[in-house]
């Protein structure tokens, strides 16, 4: 392995050049734009080997979802992303391939969404690899999409699809032994590569749309919860509304058991909403000008905490709402 200053040189100054005020991270700083009649949003995340990524997935594919989960983070703000700092511990020994090709996905995600690397550090540890983004955006000035605004009658939504990163995970394990490998392979790319619904968040804000939002990142009804709880509220989800991929579909038909990985498996990085009623077809429009599905769910109502219904209308109890991160 080079020393630091040899591998910010060679794999991490190139992902600077297209960004005024980083010095070709020559400097222990670097200066952010000037935004003008603009808020910046900034957002953190921490993923470990063993925990967030597996410790053999390919290293430019754990760059992707390091940088996507942040960018995710701002989708659920409405803010446009700007650029990033990146903090890496490196096990020692580590081989210095893994830290090119780590830098070639960031590359690729950078030209896909428009960032640029600002900075950040890079040190030898004797514990797992340690990944630390921080993210920046920015939204029109002193405006955001937030937890606490929804109100009571709005109609939930989520976009995309459900369950598919929780699956793709018990497929790496193996714990979908009858789904066909065309339905695993899917699954397996939804739980490597996230992702972020950049554009439908900053559409969601510009509009003045979404009355509440945030990112799906620890489970459905874990982050519905967030919201909940943030607005003073309760909120009633329909289990045959939820919106699954015809892998994830496949799965439900083969393992009835593992719904709750849709309910609560985490990693999906959709984006949860909540809008007025009489301003559905705002959202349904929305959903054909990106190509994206965009799904109501259910609706907030007074009370507190998340009910899930069957399609009887009986309750159904969720034993893991949600991953717990300290856990």
């Amino acid at each position: 392995m080079s020393g630091e200053f040899d591998l910010i040189e060679r794999y991490f100054a190139p992902l600077s050049t297209d960004a005024a005020g980083t010095f070709g991270l020559t400097n222990d700083a670097a200066l952010l734009p000037s935004l003008p009649g603009c808020s910046v949003v900034v957002t953190a995340d921490s993923l470990a080997s063993g925990v967030h990524f597996r410790p053999d997935d390919p290293p430019e594919l754990v760059a992707k979802k390091c940088l996507r989960v942040n960018l995710s983070d701002l989708a659920a703000m409405g803010a446009k992303p700007l650029g990033y700092l990146l903090a890496l511990a490196l096990p020692k020994g580590e081989n210095e391939d893994w830290v090119r090709r780590f830098s070639e996905g960031l590359a690729e995600d950078q030209a896909q969404f428009g960032v640029s690397l600002y900075g950040g550090d890079t040190v030898a540890t004797d514990g797992p690899l340690l990944i630390t983004i921080t993210a920046f955006g920015a939204t029109p000035e002193g405006t955001a999409l937030g937890r606490g605004s929804a109100r009571a009658g709005d109609l939930i939504f989520v976009s995309g699809s459900l369950g598919d990163a929780a699956l793709g995970l018990k497929a790496f394990n193996a714990s979908l032994p009858d789904l066909e490998e065309a339905f695993a392979e899917r699954l397996r790319e939804r739980y490597l590569v996230p992702r972020p619904r950049v554009a439908l968040g900053e559409r969601l804000l510009n509009q003045g749309l979404a009355s509440a939002a945030m990112d799906i990142s620890d489970g459905l009804v874990a982050d519905l919860g967030h919201i909940t709880k943030a607005s003073k509220l309760g909120a009633e989800v329909r289990v045959a509304n939820l919106p699954l991929s015809s892998a994830a579909a496949r799965v439900m038909e083969l393992q009835p058991d593992l719904s709750a990985s849709v309910l609560g498996g985490g990693d999906d990085y959709e984006l949860l909403f909540t809008v007025a009623p009489e301003r559905a077809a705002e959202v349904a429009r929305i959903a054909v000008e990106l190509d994206l599905p965009l799904t109501c769910i259910g609706k907030m109502k007074a009370g507190e905490g998340v009910t899930v219904l069957a399609p009887d209308g009986s309750e159904i109890e969720v034993g893991k709402p949600g991953w717990n991160h300290l856990s």
